[in-house]
This record gives structure tokens, C-alpha cells and sequence, in this order.
């Protein structure tokens, strides 16, 4: 089963897809199946629209794909389709981690 969400966030567009798609960032965000696949990095669809996809050999059938697009005072917003098992509450929990690793990856840097 297939869900879709969005959010809004406070950094620059290139700042989030930036950290959704570091590899050492992404077992804090993704959905478990998502992250068993260890450094696996994410396929880049397309960097000049900052959309990205993951796919899990160990999981077969999840998958997940961001698109980051520039949002109103500089901030973005991340559209997320996210399709597994029981993925019904995921997608807005998936989001809210990667608003969290967004927000540590500003402070941090």
C-alpha cells in the first residue's frame, strides 16, 4: 500500500535534500525496511529537481521517493511517496524524523 505526504520546512531546499539523502543520516529518518540495507545510498532521479528514491533489496515491495522544492522565506517543502507494508501513518512520521534530522544538521554545521 502507497502513501503520499508533504511538509514544510525551515532550511534552504538543497540543505534538506542534502541530509534525506546523506547515508549516515538515513537510518535516524527512513522507515526500518528502508534501512537495512546499510550504506546503500539513494538513487538520485534527479538532482536539478532534488528528487530522490530508495529501494530495499532485504524488503522487497518498500520503496521511497522525496522531492524537495523551494517553499515561501527560503525554507522548502518535501513531498514524500512511500510504498510497503503497513504504511499507514508512516509517511507523516517519515517526514517529521527527516524535519528532525534537517533541524540537527543546521545546528550541528
Amino acid at each position: 500500500m502507497a502513501a503520499h505526504a508533504e511538509r514544510g520546512m525551515s532550511a534552504p531546499p538543497e540543505v534538506v535534500f542534502n541530509t534525506a539523502t546523506d547515508p549516515d543520516r538515513a537510518a535516524a529518518w527512513l522507515p526500518e525496511p528502508l534501512r537495512q540495507d546499510g550504506e546503500r545510498r539513494p538513487e538520485v532521479v534527479s538532482a536539478a529537481q532534488l528528487r530522490a528514491r530508495w529501494c530495499s533489496d532485504s524488503a522487497p515491495g518498500w520503496s521511497a521517493e522525496i522531492q524537495v522544492e523551494a517553499a515561501d522565506a527560503g525554507g522548502a517543502r518535501v513531498r514524500l511517496d512511500l510504498a510497503g507494508g503497513d504504511t499507514d501513518g508512516l509517511a507523516d512520521e517519515t517526514l517529521a524524523n527527516l524535519a528532525r534530522e534537517v533541524a540537527d544538521n543546521l545546528t550541528a554545521g
